[in-house]
């Protein structure tokens, strides 16, 4: 049986074979939920692996197959379904798997922070609402992978760090993983007013910030209380 991560990098022949074996013109009701149930798969995956499939522009008899009337309405319920699902019909790993079929492709990129910007949202929205401990862990290993498929660029994330009371920024770890990708240095980000003294302290214990530059934003008199005492404290240790 197909795989969701088979169908996402499927080329055009393969996709249409696979789904005019389970295509039934007589089928009552919803064309992609009785494929979807043949291939062992939600709606959602079947429309989001396909949808995300690189080679979909290729396949204009694919849409009516799942009984979409074109292919800019199979993207739209993909976009929908990619949005708003967390973690329900779409496992982690299903995500994890678009972004990593992303990797170099500059214009689903583009695409893809557009529909990020809502998803993250959304989710950030839930873990309000219930502190849901396995929403939270799987959003952090989705943050991870976002970053080190380079999903987004650097515009997207300037904006993720242009929130100085961005809690959720340091639930993730997302400032380390910024930096781990190489899109902005850690001295850059160390300078920011809008990063928490928490962030920086990470950035701080993995060595990443030299006693020089500590020593500068010291010398700042606007800097916050919590990260001037976050500061001394640090470097009276190197004084030892």
């Amino acid at each position: 049986m197909a795989s969701f991560k088979a169908i996402l990098r499927n080329d055009p022949e393969e996709l249409i074979q696979l789904l005019y074996k389970f295509n039934d013109a007589k089928t009552d009701g919803d064309k992609t939920e009785h494929i979807a149930k043949q291939l062992k798969l939600k709606p959602a995956q079947i429309v989001c692996a396909i949808g995300f499939n690189a080679h979909l522009p290729e396949a204009t008899e694919i849409p009516p197959i799942l009984g979409y009337k074109n292919t800019e309405a199979l993207i739209q319920a993909r976009n929908e379904f990619f949005i708003n699902d967390i973690y329900k019909q779409l496992t982690l790993d299903n995500v994890l798997s678009i972004y990593a079929s992303m990797k170099n492709n500059d214009d689903m990129q583009r695409i893809m922070e557009y529909l990020l910007e809502r998803r993250l949202t959304n989710i950030e929205k839930r873990i309000d609402e219930t502190v849901n401990s396995i929403i939270i862990d799987k959003y952090r290993e989705e943050i991870r992978g976002m970053y080190s498929d380079d999903v987004v660029g650097i515009d997207f994330v300037e904006k993720r760090l242009e929130h100085a009371d961005s809690g959720f920024r340091a639930l993730l770890n997302e400032v380390s993983l910024i930096v781990e990708s190489k899109m902005i240095p850690a001295g850059d980000i160390f300078f920011r007013d809008t990063i928490l003294p928490s962030e920086k302290k990470k950035l701080l214990d993995k060595g990443l910030i030299p006693e020089k530059l500590i020593s500068m934003r010291l010398s700042d008199p606007k800097i916050s209380k919590a990260e001037k005492k976050l500061l001394n404290e640090y470097a009276r240790t190197l004084g030892k």
